[in-house]
């Protein structure tokens, strides 16, 4: 068996000290070539030094122009950002009935539509609530996406609320109550859905972050959230009601919250488009979502906006 090194794409951000998405680009452009153990993307240490060095001895090469037909060629990498087991559902359709390959990166909503903004993904999933209007995504789409033309389509709906212990000893029912000062909050990380949807409700109730005992510990997952509840190390945390149910803890459900997907409208995304629309709306996929448990597929395929 062959004992070479290879590292995960985290540790390749670290070694380059560089982004995690910047380095999905790079495996999308095929600059760093990887492999898959299981569900994990590794890269060969001698790729990778193979790379640096090429990085080194490279000179600067304009780049030629491109005619229409080559800017309409799919490329052979995708890059599906979010953290929903059904993405991994979306990917494994589309490389089904498609030359595409797909990359996942688990990044968040926000710091994912920022992403997109800077070219570095493809299709971002979106579940960012906006307290001013009441809506999902749309209102901080229009923010970011500024003169970018796109597509924001219902991928399905899920319900978010409070992780809490079995029984639910505090009777942690409803936001006030994360304010109590026996209470121990869990985060998510600056940019993600659950940390949007928590900031906003605070905002809204008007209770000062200072008043949440834990505001500063975060994590980087619904289920790393759970795990911290189920385990003891806090009392309460926010995100999605299947991480409470694979954990084992009991969960509150306060919003159904609007999971959509958001893909650019350009050429080159012609046909990637018309994959994923063709996907989201068979009943052969909306079947496998629904047979997974606690999710809604009423609004899969729909289109909540696209520009002109």
């Amino acid at each position: 068996m062959s004992t070479e090194l290879s590292y995960t794409i985290e540790e390749v951000s670290q070694l380059l000290k560089v982004s995690k998405l910047t380095v999905y680009d790079l495996v999308k452009k095929g600059e760093l070539p990887v492999f898959r153990v299981g569900r994990q993307m590794r890269l060969d240490a001698k790729d990778l030094d193979h790379y640096i060095q090429k990085q080194k001895s490279s000179k600067i090469i304009a780049s030629p122009v491109l005619s229409n037909e080559q800017q309409r060629t799919p490329s052979p990498n995708i890059v599906i950002s979010g953290q929903d087991i059904v993405l991994d559902i979306l990917g494994k359709n589309i490389e089904q009935i498609s030359a595409y390959k797909t990359l996942r990166s688990h990044t968040g909503s926000l710091n994912s539509l920022i992403a997109m903004y800077n070219g570095d993904c493809d299709i971002v999933s979106l579940h960012m609530f906006d307290g001013d209007t009441g809506d999902y995504n749309l209102p901080f789409v229009k923010k970011i996406l500024v003169g970018h033309p796109y597509m924001l389509i219902n991928l399905l709906s899920r319900n978010a609320g409070f992780y809490v212990k079995k029984g639910n000893p505090l009777k942690i029912l409803n936001w006030s109550d994360i304010g109590k000062r026996q209470v121990r909050f869990i985060n998510r990380e600056k940019g993600s859905g659950a940390r949007i949807l928590l900031d906003e409700q605070l905002r809204i109730h008007q209770i000062p972050t200072k008043n949440i005992v834990g505001y500063e510990r975060e994590e980087t997952s619904h289920l790393s959230v759970a795990s911290a509840v189920s385990t003891g190390v806090a009392d309460v945390g926010v995100g999605i009601e299947k991480a409470a149910k694979i954990v084992g803890i009991d969960f509150i459900p306060l919003i159904k919250e609007r999971y959509d997907l958001v893909i650019l409208k350009t050429p080159k995304n012609e046909q990637l488009i018309q994959i994923v629309k063709e996907i989201l709306v068979s009943s052969a996929f909306q079947k496998e979502i629904y047979s997974l448990g606690d999710y809604d597929t009423s609004q899969t395929g729909t289109i909540i906006f696209e520009t002109d």
